[in-house]
């Protein structure tokens, strides 16, 4: 990876707009994690195999607990190589998961109408932490990579608006237009001028750019 020091602000916008890409794709495992849990509403058989005999131990693939009613409220339950526990509300509604994939451990809460609201994920690469609103859009993240925090705002269109990022040479502030074109930059980066002289910025630098990625204004001049 490049130093960010070394890297042009177009280098530095590409590099937050692929780390929301990566937090999309974590927003992909809750559609996992509801699939999961609509598939466990049966009771899984008891096997023994491989568990030899134990006395006072229950073995078993799924468990499922039910309300006065006989409706499902709650399973732990295992499928191939996830493990997961999913809760729903009085009206049979998933309201939270929690899933250990291969990946690594996905919390999920939902809202009434099974709306996605709040994703938690440890994976391979690092935490990430996303907010959705009540039409189940993503629109926040927060996540970790490696050692570099990024923060992101979406609109209603899932497209990122604002990015933030903190990295080991100094934090940068990223907007977006709604067609998804970097309009300004705050912080530490390096540009090229078109007669091939490099311009160095500071963290209280600002950029200014048009729609095509020209710069428009910028400070220091």
């Amino acid at each position: 990876m490049a130093n960010i020091s070394q890297m042009t602000t177009e280098e530095r916008l590409e590099k937050l707009e692929m780390e929301l890409a990566r937090a999309k794709r974590r927003n992909r495992l809750l559609l996992a994690v509801v699939l999961l849990a609509a598939v466990i509403m049966t009771a899984a058989a008891v096997t023994t195999e491989g568990i030899g005999k134990r006395e006072n131990v229950i073995v078993a693939k799924a468990f499922i607990l039910v309300d006065e009613n006989d409706k499902a409220r709650a399973s732990l339950h295992v499928v191939k190589d996830e493990v997961g526990l999913s809760l729903w509300d009085e009206n049979h509604k998933l309201r939270a998961s929690l899933h250990v994939f291969k990946d690594g451990p996905a919390l999920g809460l939902f809202d009434e109408n099974e709306k996605p609201r709040v994703k938690l994920i440890g994976g391979k690469n690092g935490p990430g932490l996303s907010l959705f609103d009540e039409n189940g859009k993503f629109r926040a993240s927060l996540d970790v990579f490696k050692d570099e925090p990024t923060l992101f705002l979406c609109d209603e269109n899932e497209k990122p608006r604002i990015g933030l990022g903190v990295h080991k040479d100094g934090p940068m502030l990223s907007l977006w237009d709604e067609n998804e074109k970097p309009r300004a930059a705050l912080g530490v980066s390096q540009t090229t001028t078109p007669d091939g002289k490099v311009l160095s910025y500071t963290e209280s630098s600002l950029i200014l750019l048009k729609p095509d990625g020209e710069v428009l204004w910028q400070a220091p001049p």
